[in-house]
């Protein structure tokens, strides 16, 4: 089970904060134009499926978006861990999976960018940070999503699949609270790197304190050799004409009360108790892949992870692997609609506290119609899902219908 990030009484500042940054930037306005009317006249667009409002000088503007998931699931649309869940697991679901507020831009200069979304049907500040800097060597400060692996960075709205994979759950590091350097180097050479140096809590969202003296340390390099960088984006709507290639890697550390991370926090994976501060040591790391070129998107990702429990003198490693593909049949079949994009996905973690040979795996495939790219789109998927542990074997078909809009 999760531990909640922030308890009920603490979730009405994060509304607070989001108003209040609003009303400070549009807020500022009247002092700089006391000298400089014209180059601060504040204008009204709505461009992106965003609304924008930004200074004639540019040195200044505020996007706001609003995103919404809609999603109906069966069987239950759940992260079922242990095979007696998945055997039990007999529901039909339909809910809004996310309802979101999107508030990005820069202030005073286009180097001074700010960015905060906040989640309604969680009450939840999930992301507010400052990033300064130029491309080749910025510093962000705040609270997102560390830049670990690919999959998770991505943006749910911005993903071929109606759900990340079954990989995720077990070696994400999810929002994390800190401090991260990191640039864009040889941009557009076959030398073309991206790299990531941070230090970060390690306690998880909504949690900006450490529970010992130990922080969160971590380190990611990304190599374009074609010179062309494939974006975080899943799927490649804009059908490159040149191909673009990325070779990834990252590794982390960590000691905390904690052994896995989501958007609710810390928490623990199956077999491991509520630690005390600092009793789990968890050091992981990640190889990667992207490849994009005329509507074809290829993505992979192999994860390590062991888990060292401080107090029991125990270690436990797991691995997991995802391989996903989609493609837009038109550009191989002329006839074929142009907004319908198809894709498979196979994935396997193995590894576990209770038995080492505890495996699950997932093999399905998704098919996409794109209304307006990523900001308007209907996904339908269906997955096989096989677990092995200690409770069982059970395999189950799970299919899910989901409409995500962002305007």
């Amino acid at each position: 089970m999760l531990r909640r990030a922030l308890p009920s009484t603490a979730r009405i500042p994060g509304r607070l904060a989001v108003l209040g940054l609003t009303a400070l930037i549009l807020g500022n306005r009247p002092l700089a134009a006391q000298d400089q009317e014209d180059s601060t006249r504040m204008g009204i667009t709505y461009r992106n499926h965003r609304l924008e409002m930004r200074t004639a000088d540019g040195n200044n503007l505020l996007t706001l978006q609003w995103r919404f998931q809609f999603r109906g699931a069966t069987p239950r649309d759940g992260e079922e861990t242990v095979a007696e869940e998945l055997a039990a697991t007999d529901q039909t679901s339909l809910r809004i999976r996310r309802a979101r507020m999107k508030v990005g831009g820069h202030a005073y200069r286009e180097w001074v960018q700010y960015y905060l979304e906040y989640d309604f049907p969680s009450s939840r500040l999930l992301d507010f940070r400052l990033t300064l800097g130029p491309p080749e060597a910025q510093v962000r400060i705040g609270q997102w999503k560390v830049n670990l692996n690919r999959e998770r960075v991505q943006s749910s709205g911005e993903q071929e699949f109606v759900e990340r994979s079954i990989v995720n759950r077990v070696f994400t590091l999810d929002r994390q609270a800190g401090v991260m350097l990191f640039g864009h180097l040889f941009a557009g050479t076959a030398a073309d790197l991206r790299y990531y140096a941070g230090a970060l809590t390690g306690t998880g969202a909504g949690n900006h304190e450490n529970d010992d003296k130990a922080l969160l340390w971590l380190g990611r390099l990304e190599w374009q050799p074609l010179g062309t960088d494939p974006g975080m984006s899943g799927g490649d709507l804009g059908r490159r004409t040149r191909p673009a290639l990325t070779i990834a890697g990252a590794a982390a550390t960590n000691r905390s009360e904690f052994t896995r991370f989501s958007g609710s926090g810390g928490g623990q994976l199956v077999g491991f108790s509520a630690g005390a501060p600092g009793q789990y040591r968890v050091n992981q790391a990640v190889l990667e892949t992207a490849f994009k070129y005329r509507g074809v998107a290829l993505q992979h990702e192999s994860h390590w992870k062991q888990v060292e429990d401080r107090v029991e003198a125990t270690a436990t490693d797991f691995d997991g692997t995802y391989v996903q593909a989609a493609l837009f049949p038109s550009e191989f079949v002329h006839d074929l609609p142009e907004p319908l994009e198809v894709g498979a996905r196979w994935a396997a973690v193995h590894g576990g506290r209770e038995s080492p040979e505890s495996e699950m795996h997932e093999v399905g495939g998704v098919a996409n119609w794109y209304f307006a790219g990523h900001q308007n789109k209907l996904s339908l998927d269906v997955f096989r899902i096989t677990i092995d542990d200690p409770t069982g074997h059970a395999e189950r078909w799970r299919g899910r219908l989901q409409w995500d809009v962002s305007f």
